[in-house]
């Protein structure tokens, strides 16, 4: 099968964790400055074999009133570029 014929999200499910680690890093580098610029910061932890992301928001971001609500627009930018993400977890220190 050659990748011409692979849909985007038949592409992403054949591709190694490394690859999926680094499109996930690209979007939230993309998201990073919007956050930055409110004094806030967001920070790739882990991605599991099981397509599971997890982030920890850092700086102001810890505790904005706004964080769910931010957390919710940065699952929705990832999913553009990852559409096979199961779910984006926050964890703590």
């Amino acid at each position: 099968m050659s990748i011409s014929s692979l849909t985007a999200n038949t592409f992403l499910k054949v591709m190694k964790k490394p690859d999926k680690i680094n499109i996930v890093k690209q979007a939230l580098a993309n998201l990073r400055p919007y956050l930055q610029q409110d004094g806030g910061d967001i920070i790739f932890v882990d991605l599991s074999d099981d397509d599971i992301l997890k982030i920890k928001f850092a700086d102001c971001c810890k505790d904005c009133k706004f964080k769910e609500k931010t957390k919710i627009i940065v699952e929705k930018q990832i999913r553009k570029f990852f559409p096979d993400l199961k779910s984006m977890i926050e964890v703590e220190d």
